[in-house]
């Protein structure tokens, strides 16, 4: 029996396994591994109506720097993730994509957008948390909050562009996910200034969307490979 096991490991998961971790590296799989984690606890504790402390003191003291200049400059960043502007930002990248013949790199582009989408609006029909009420809000939000579905849109969107600017272009790599992780970190930070988020749905959205965009970065380098 253990000789069986031994066998089936060796010739079928441990090449598979092993052509994974190449592919994504021991830090990106750990680092999946650390954010699963992280996302079954916050799962748990909303399946479970509890309420995160942090939570509203966090958004309290937020609240605190309000001012009409940072509403502009939060409702502008805030845009960046709205499904109209996300929308034609994916629609401008796949054609830019098809146009120089990635044809590969533009099919998993359209699969990590639409599984982001649906991952979301899963997610948020599945957990129905409720949004914040703590202030009158410069915006009006009917969908339900739990993940931030600007944080895991941007994740996917500007995360993938990312990394195919940084592919074609390696030599400003570090200066593309530099400027990409301001932006997706800017627009998470909109959403709480605007009070239409709680903390942890944020966390989640980020957390759900970087696996997803792991998932089909490395769809995409082993599709290369093969």
């Amino acid at each position: 029996m253990l000789r069986q096991i031994s066998n089936f490991w060796l010739r079928h998961l441990h090449p598979r396994l092993a052509s994974l971790i190449a592919t994504i590296g021991i830090v990106g799989l750990a680092s999946c591994l650390l954010i699963l984690f992280v996302l079954a606890k916050l799962a748990e504790e909303v399946l479970e109506g509890e309420t995160f402390a942090f939570d509203t003191t966090f958004l309290l003291w937020l609240h605190h720097f309000a001012n009409p200049s940072l509403d502009h400059l939060m409702l502008f960043l805030t845009n960046l993730g709205n499904p109209i502007t996300v929308v034609i930002v994916a629609c401008i990248t796949v054609l830019l994509l098809w146009w120089r013949s990635y044809r590969e790199e533009a099919k998993v582009f359209v699969i990590a957008c639409l599984g982001g989408l649906i991952l979301n609006t899963g997610l948020k029909l599945f957990f129905s948390k409720p949004r914040p009420e703590l202030w009158h809000r410069l915006i009006s939000e009917k969908s339900f909050s739990f993940p931030s579905g600007h944080a895991l849109g941007s994740m996917v969107l500007y995360g993938f562009i990312a990394y195919e600017l940084a592919t074609h272009y390696p030599h400003f790599s570090k200066v593309i996910y530099s400027l990409t992780v301001i932006l997706i970190v800017a627009i998470g930070i909109s959403r709480l200034y605007l009070g239409v988020h709680w903390p942890t749905d944020i966390i989640a959205g980020y957390g759900v969307g970087f696996l997803w965009l792991m998932i089909c970065i490395t769809m995409l380098k082993l599709q290369r490979l093969g």
